[in-house]
């Protein structure tokens, strides 16, 4: 009966090493919680190939799947200030030092000037790993940026949200953002220049507000969280059970918020293709 059994001392000279050799290397996957190999995983732009769920992935790495070789990033310089001496659990200048250190990120941000497929495009990307890709005065003033340079190149404008909100630890100062993006956008509008919004997972507070659904084109990632408040809090507000799927892209395109869900290993072509048939008149 011995040969059947597991000795505790093989046990304890084999765990080890198996962990060793095998950490890191598979991801259990959010939405089927099956284990995929990393590799496979980073191979397809972080979504799963046995069920398709969308993992999220960071700002450098959408810029990098979007533009072609030999894009810029820009506008990387701008830092945030503490201007309320804000604290809650933790001071809000401890909250800045630690996602700046774990993202390499001055903030929750990320332009970028390159080519998508045939056009010449201006980017602008949340970072959703720094404080929730919470949008305060730093977000605000490089998207602003952002539509700036779109105006005065005409090159289309694409944002890619990802975001929990307004950063209320600088107060006011984040809620001005949203008028002061929007009247930018208008500004765009008015010009005859281009505007794509990509929404992925999750799109909420005053980003969904404001920019994010003020795109010529709409586009949501599959799966993707979006909306004002979460679901949590307007079950709890209304006391009513919510929809199947309630804030979802899929639910938001059925009842005409969103102009289409794509993708992400096919965002590339589409907007492409958006852009070809938005500027086939200029």
């Amino acid at each position: 009966m011995a040969w059947f059994k597991r000795q505790d001392n093989e046990i304890e000279n084999s765990s080890p090493e198996k962990r060793v050799r095998t950490e890191g290397l598979w991801v259990k996957c959010e939405g089927c919680d099956q284990y995929i190999f990393k590799a496979d995983l980073d191979n397809n732009q972080q979504v799963c190939p046995k069920c398709g769920q969308h993992h999220k992935i960071d700002a450098r790495c959408r810029v990098a799947n979007l533009l072609e070789p030999g894009y810029e990033l820009v506008d990387l310089e701008l830092k945030s200030t503490d201007p309320l001496n804000f604290y809650d659990v933790k001071s809000y200048k401890s909250r800045l030092a630690k996602a700046q250190q774990a993202t390499g990120l001055n903030d929750a941000i990320v332009n970028a000037v390159g080519r998508l497929g045939t056009h010449d495009v201006v980017l602008s990307v949340m970072e959703y790993a720094f404080i929730g890709g919470s949008m305060g005065s730093v977000v605000g003033e490089t998207i602003a940026r952002a539509v700036d340079r779109s105006l005065e190149s005409r090159r289309p404008l694409i944002i890619i949200s990802a975001s929990g909100g307004a950063r209320m630890m600088e107060g006011i100062a984040s809620l001005m953002q949203l008028a002061k993006i929007s009247s930018g956008l208008a500004q765009l509008d008015d010009a005859g220049v281009p505007y794509i919004s990509v929404l992925t997972d999750p799109t909420t507070g005053g980003v969904t507000a404001s920019f994010a659904m003020l795109g010529d084109l709409n586009i949501a990632e599959p799966g993707a969280l979006i909306g004002f408040a979460g679901p949590r809090v307007i079950e709890q507000t209304i006391r009513q059970k919510l929809p199947e799927g309630f804030q979802r892209s899929e639910f938001l395109l059925e009842h005409g918020m969103l102009d289409a869900v794509v993708p992400r290993q096919e965002l590339k072509p589409y907007i492409d293709r958006a852009l070809s048939f938005m500027t086939a008149a200029t």
